[in-house]
């Protein structure tokens, strides 16, 4: 076994060491400060590079080449989940000791502290960032950039429409700075801006092969209300929700969904704006070609009401197939109506073939020729003379135009409506939707129309009349309009005369008024225009006048007798004289 010789040290200061200082030339003092200059001179709320030496779930060891390390939670690193040991890091130096001698440093606040620099840099120039999405916000996500809490809108998100935010929340991805808000430190930053260039792009050599017909394979993007979006692969075009179907489409959400593969027919594009207009439809066969070619006008059909109108409505017999059934072949009626009082949209029903046009894809259809037309044997049903119950439909001022069945109309004339009463309008004597009682007067099959009277339901009354209010024959009258020609006068059984004002004159010279009642003279009697002359004025008039003839014959009847010849017996003069007055007396009171 070799000894071991060890020489001792010639010039070692046994006293120094046994007292406890520093053995060799340099003193405690000297190694100390050696050692504190090999370390990093460091200040709080400092920022320097560390580097990690070690790493767990929770914390991670960072040495900044100081007299001890620091631990900063990995909460502070969720932005880079790529972390590794060797990394270099910037630290904000908190505190360089703490109670328990630890070196306290904050990842984050380091950061924050340079972040604005950082983001304006890389906002002028258009540099590409990485950003931890930490969660969602009304309108999009927030995403942390640096430390600092930045804004991802969701329409920035990706070029297509994002239906689930949720998926995004805790990835870290490549954004570009799109704004900042130096005032209220805002930052907005977008992650579809970094693939619109190279969509761009794609759009440029897509469009610059496309060509009017060609056929293409797309996905659905979105649905809206007038259209479907198709993606053809980095370029949108749209389907108008009138190129989507044949038939009748309403709302797009019908015929297609999203995400659905289909192919689609090019119908046009515009350079300029990018905008490629997409069919569907026109890879299918039209309706009209495949409609079976043995349909002919009179043929019935059935199909369902899909759009209505006031003038009419549409009738589908088939996918893409409509005919239009005009208001007036609904019904035999001649009323103006509208179309929605017979038919409604979703009603199922048979019509006749009017008009057919394949060329112009056209077609005509009736539904009223599917009852018989009531005119073919009005002349049995509505015989002239017959009498029937009508309803009121409409008024004129010449009459009244009602309805005695569905298609069936005539008109009453508005001398037809009373032998008694003058009408100035026909809502004088009757309303809109009453029942009428009716006779047929006269037929007229062209234009489909009756003449009808109401009157003549009862005898003509002036049969009557013409023997009761005969020419001179005083009767009680009451006056119920004046007029500027005249009066009205309401006379017994409900008819009617007129006074013109010279004869409605009183007897003390005043004029007679309205609603006043007096005894009326009939001057003028004439049964087939209806007229009844009035006047009171010539009840007295006509007495003062008998009355002066009667003196004037009695101052003339003494005159005769002197120049007669002197009758046989005095008798005979006394007698003639009495029997004048007596006439004259008679007359006054019969009148």
């Amino acid at each position: 076994m070799t000894e071991l010789k060890n020489s001792p040290v010639e010039d070692f200061d046994w006293e120094a060491y046994e007292k406890g200082e520093t053995a060799g030339e340099m003193s405690r003092e000297q190694l100390t400060k050696a050692y504190e200059e090999s370390l990093n001179s460091v200040k709080d709320k400092d920022v320097i590079e560390g580097t990690i030496i070690a790493l767990n779930k929770r914390e991670a060891v960072v040495n900044i080449d100081y007299k001890s390390d620091g631990i900063i939670p990995m909460s502070e690193f969720r932005y880079n989940p790529d972390l590794k040991v060797g990394d270099k890091v910037e630290v904000f130096i908190e505190n360089q000791e703490d109670r328990k001698g630890q070196l306290i440093l904050s990842h984050k606040k380091a950061r924050a502290s340079r972040s604005w620099e950082r983001i304006n840099a890389a906002l002028e120039n258009n540099e590409i960032i990485k950003g931890y999405i930490k969660c969602r916000t009304k309108g999009g996500m927030i995403v942390d950039v640096f430390g600092i809490e930045a804004f991802l809108p969701g329409s920035q998100i990706d070029v297509k429409p994002i239906r689930d935010y949720d998926v995004f929340v805790g990835k870290t991805m490549e954004f570009r700075v799109v704004k900042i808000n130096e005032e209220f430190k805002n930052v907005v930053v977008s992650h579809k801006a970094l693939i619109e260039a190279e969509l761009e792009q794609q759009k440029r050599e897509i469009i610059s092969k496309l060509e009017k017909g060609q056929v293409l394979e797309g996905t659905v993007k979105n649905i809206t209300s007038y259209g479907v979006f198709i993606d053809l692969g980095g370029v949108d075009g749209l389907i108008h929700i009138t190129d989507l179907s044949w038939g009748r489409v309403s709302h797009p959400g019908e015929v297609v969904e999203l995400d659905q593969k289909l192919n689609v027919v090019i119908l046009d594009f515009d350079n300029e704006k990018k905008r490629i207009a997409l069919g569907l439809k026109q890879l299918q066969p039209h309706p009209w070609d495949a409609l079976d070619p043995e349909l002919k006008v009179g043929d019935k059909v059935k199909g369902k009401v899909v759009v209505m109108a006031d003038y009419g409505a549409f009738l589908e017999i088939a996918p893409g197939v409509e005919g239009l059934i005009h208001v007036s072949e609904m019904s035999w009626s001649q009323h103006l109506r509208s179309a929605q009082d017979f038919l409604k949209v979703g009603d199922e029903i048979e019509a006749v073939i009017l008009t057919l046009d394949r060329n112009e894809r056209k077609m005509s259809l009736g539904i009223k020729q599917l009852k018989n037309d009531p005119w073919e044997n009005i002349d049995t049903k509505y015989s002239i003379g017959s009498r029937h119950t009508a309803k009121v439909r409409n008024f004129t001022n010449f009459g009244v135009f009602v309805e005695i069945e569905e298609g069936v109309d005539g008109l009453i004339h508005i001398s037809d409506l009373s032998w008694t009463k003058k009408i100035k309008h026909p809502s004088e004597f009757t309303q809109i939707g009453a029942d009428i009682e009716v006779e047929v007067l006269q037929i007229d099959k062209d234009n489909r129309r009756l003449s009808l009277g109401h009157k003549q339901l009862e005898e003509n009354p002036w049969d009557v009349f013409e023997t009761i209010f005969t020419v001179g024959s005083v009767h009680e009258g009451t006056i119920v309009e004046m007029l500027d020609k005249g009066a009205v006068v309401a006379l017994p059984y409900g008819v009617e005369g007129f006074a013109t004002p010279k004869h409605l004159v009183k007897e003390d010279g005043s004029q007679a008024k309205v609603d006043e009642k007096l005894n009326f003279k009939v001057i003028e009697f004439n049964k087939d225009s209806k007229r009844i002359i009035l006047s009171h004025s010539r009840i007295f008039e006509d007495e003062v006048r008998a009355e002066k003839a009667a003196e004037r014959k009695a101052k003339r009847q003494p005159k005769k007798v002197e120049e007669a010849p002197v009758a046989t017996t005095p008798l005979e003069k006394t007698t003639l004289g009495d029997l004048e007055a007596l006439a004259a007396l008679k007359e006054k009171l019969s009148k």
